[in-house]
């Protein structure tokens, strides 16, 4: 029983490392979006994308209400994003979504002092 249940466990880590590997090796977001939508139901997805977007909108200190009104998602599904913020795997991705909107910002910014050159 208990060799059963090891071996299920050690089965179960195999399976997940494969699938992070997957999504590791993906060349581009087009790739990563491929696999993920094939894998996946839209509701899964959709439920995985909200947890992100429920943890930046966290970080930016928006109320619960807010949240629940932009994202349709209930006070317990914030909750419990709230509960695993300083997990380091959310705290890596909130750093990513930064250095996006950081290169955004400056894309846009760049923009208006090349076309004010132009002038």
């Amino acid at each position: 029983e208990l060799a059963a249940k090891t071996k299920q466990k050690h089965f179960e880590g195999q399976v997940y490392k494969i699938l992070y590997q997957v999504i590791a090796d993906a060349k581009n977001e087009v790739d990563v979006e491929m696999t993920l939508k094939a894998l996946m139901s839209e509701s899964e997805l959709s439920a995985v994308a909200k947890r992100l977007a429920i943890a930046v909108f966290l970080d930016k200190r928006q109320s619960y209400d807010h949240i629940k009104d932009v994202l349709k998602v209930s006070t317990a599904t914030i909750a419990s994003v709230a509960e695993n913020m300083n997990k380091r795997g959310i705290q890596q991705a909130l750093s990513r979504v930064k250095a996006e909107e950081w290169a955004d910002v400056w894309s846009i910014r760049l923009s208006r002092a090349l076309e004010k050159l132009k002038k």
